[in-house]
């Protein structure tokens, strides 16, 4: 039987979490684990003229601490998504790909969309498919803490606040062009938005190569 790999929700994860998407055709997403702020969850990292900079998604307070990831809603707070597409535009308008893509991403900090979850699906489902990843994206049924032999469970490397902080021997990250390479060296970790704009179509190589065998 193939093996199902389960992930958390991202917002435009890391390459990390990308190379495991390309390792496994059929992903399934938990939404029934209880919402944990200041992670991959709702918050990115872009690579700009000054280095990593994060960018937060404000939720709505949860009503208890237990909150499922499934029920988060996205606050309006801050004008967040002009704020975002500003320091995205800002950061990657040099890169080679960005005019390219940016049509591709712009209507996401355009429009309402209600729960994080579904903001995070449909953006996932846009990288793969501009990056050629063809996988079946899923959300679970119910909440495992033991999920079957079959199902490679990584939710504790991309759900915690260390961010693939975890040792991962079948991952190796792939130094690929940056635009501010020269300043500040590569850096690791950044948003898989950031391959994208600067590699495009070589994206899916990357990927490749970064996934020891």
């Amino acid at each position: 039987m193939e093996n199902i790999l389960l992930l958390t929700s991202a917002y435009l994860a890391p390459v990390h979490y990308y190379s495991k998407i390309y390792h496994y055709p059929t992903v399934q997403v938990e939404q029934h684990e209880h919402y944990i702020k200041q992670t991959l969850r709702n918050r990115c990292i872009i690579a700009s003229a000054n280095g990593p900079q994060p960018l937060s998604i404000p939720v709505i307070k949860p009503d208890s601490p237990k909150t499922p990831m499934k029920d988060i809603r996205i606050s309006d707070h801050g004008n967040w998504r002009h704020l975002h597409w500003n320091a995205i535009e800002s950061a990657c308008s040099s890169t080679p790909f960005f005019e390219y893509y940016r049509d591709y991403f712009q209507p996401f900090y355009e429009k309402k969309i209600g729960y994080l979850i579904d903001f995070n699906k449909q953006l996932c489902e846009l990288v793969c498919r501009l990056i050629d990843l063809p996988v079946i994206l899923q959300r679970t049924e119910s909440y495992q803490k033991e999920p079957p032999s079959t199902v490679i469970d990584l939710r504790e490397q991309t759900g915690s606040r260390k961010e693939f902080s975890f040792p991962d021997p079948e991952y190796q990250a792939i130094p690929y062009y940056q635009v501010f390479q020269e300043k500040q060296g590569f850096l690791p970790g950044m948003s898989i938005m950031d391959l994208l704009f600067n590699m495009g179509p070589e994206s899916l190589l990357i990927l490749e190569k970064s996934v020891r065998r």
